[in-house]
């Protein structure tokens, strides 16, 4: 997916673990999970803002295009 999500690099660099930040924006540590390691198919902006009041960061941060494989969508 050309879409990296870099919230472990975020977690890392505050030293938080993922269920502190879990608990404190809200979601559980499975979806938090499913979407550190890439696997959402979207995110609420509610959601990324918390993340960024969290981790003191900015949405950039926590994402970003990596050119790949065009996708195919017409399946």
């Amino acid at each position: 997916m050309p879409i990296v999500v870099d919230i472990d690099v975020m977690l890392a660099r505050r030293k938080m673990p993922v269920g502190e930040l879990a608990g404190r924006i809200g979601i559980t540590p499975a979806n938090l999970a499913v979407l550190k390691n890439g696997r959402a198919k979207a995110v609420r902006f509610t959601t990324l803002e918390a993340l960024c009041e969290v981790l003191d960061c900015q949405p950039g941060d926590l994402l970003r295009w990596e050119p790949g494989e065009p996708q195919d969508t017409t399946a």
